[in-house]
């Protein structure tokens, strides 16, 4: 096989794919190099322990294992840990049970969207032992309130909430000398043509009739209106982060390095341009993705691997994601499921 291509599944006889399978398990469990004597024990079988190590030799050959130090044992790399994911991962399912569990903890009763949304990121750091991460969805939702509030100084408070009772305020500059009741007219404009829906539907609309109707609507008016509507603009597809269990990385932290690396990816999560990738990724996919490490332009971060499921409003519009974050060795049998099955619950109570 050329070095430059990627081995798979099918380029592996039994054997192989069974040491492979043993190596990550191993990994997933311990998160320690696994040697080729410990091998011969698990296997119970007539293999011998040269026989294990030359088996290993070539794995690491494809570029599927590697040796942390010269007499350790071997782990698996990320192009490894990859084609274990893709070819030999079998899923766990959920007892009726686990999925109660998971629709009580997440009901709405009681609570907003947004509360709901940080319980999710809470249930996943809870049942990974991982961080659990939620993008929560904005102008993705649709509204219910908006109202414009004279604060003093030329300036007003911009109040929206949506439907699910989240409320954002933005504060915006007004227009010298500007009557009293022109705030309330804004605010009957944007009352009647923003409730029920999300904010990307009725910008387009609102500007369109703005622009048509420009000389029948107070200068004024339409002023305060399209400064209010701009205070969002380009907010819908970003939304804002959710992060739970983050103490729960710290405990795979073997060096100072390690640490460093958390920061860095703290430092990516936090950023605009992260939460919108983050939502184009799980858009982009069907169903749960899975990353692992620097293979993707999504962090770019070595050691870390992220599973994330999209969620969808009523219209079926993917609006946000839940995942999980930690590690490469996260066991992705037990996560994966748990992970998809939070996202169409959040779904659902969304819809």
């Amino acid at each position: 096989m050329p070095l430059n291509q990627s081995p798979s599944i099918s380029t592996l006889n039994d054997r192989s794919r069974e040491i492979f399978r043993m190596v990550v398990d191993a990994y997933v469990d311990t998160g320690e190099p696994v040697g080729s004597r410990t091998l011969s024990k698990r296997l119970g079988t007539t293999l011998s322990a040269a026989t294990i190590r030359n088996v290993m030799a070539d794995l690491q050959d494809l570029g599927l294992l590697y040796s942390p130090h010269t007499s350790a044992g071997r782990l698996p790399t990320e192009a490894g840990l990859r084609l274990f994911v893709d070819g030999l991962l079998e899923l766990g399912s959920l007892t009726e049970q686990e999925r109660g569990d998971i629709e009580a903890r997440c009901a709405t009763t009681g609570r907003s969207f947004s509360q709901t949304l940080e319980q999710a990121g809470s249930l996943l750091a809870g049942l990974s032992r991982h961080a659990g991460l939620v993008v929560a969805p904005r102008a993705g939702t649709q509204m219910s309130h908006i109202e414009f509030v004279n604060i003093g100084n030329g300036r007003a408070l911009v109040i929206l909430v949506d439907r699910g009772g989240n409320v954002e305020n933005r504060v915006i500059d007004l227009p010298p000398g500007l009557p009293a009741e022109t705030l309330i007219q804004a605010t009957n404009y944007l009352q009647a043509r923003l409730v029920g829906r999300t904010l990307d539907e009725a910008r387009t609309d609102i500007s369109r009739e703005l622009e048509q109707h420009r000389a029948a609507i107070d200068a004024l008016t339409q002023t305060v209106v399209e400064r209010g509507l701009a205070v969002w603009a380009g907010d819908g597809a970003h939304g804002t982060l959710i992060v739970r269990g983050q103490a729960q990385l710290l405990d795979d932290i073997t060096a100072i390095e390690d640490l460093e690396r958390i920061r860095s990816l703290f430092d990516a999560l936090e950023t605009k341009e992260s939460l919108l990738r983050l939502v184009d990724a799980a858009e982009q996919g069907q169903g749960v993705q899975i990353f692992i490490g620097a293979e993707n332009d999504l962090f770019g971060h070595a050691g870390w691997s992220m599973i994330l499921a999209p969620y969808s409003d009523e219209q079926r519009r993917v609006v946000g994601a839940i995942g999980v974050i930690g590690p490469t060795r996260l066991n992705y049998a037990r996560i994966v499921p748990v992970v998809d099955y939070t996202a169409k619950v959040v779904g659902r109570l969304l819809g």
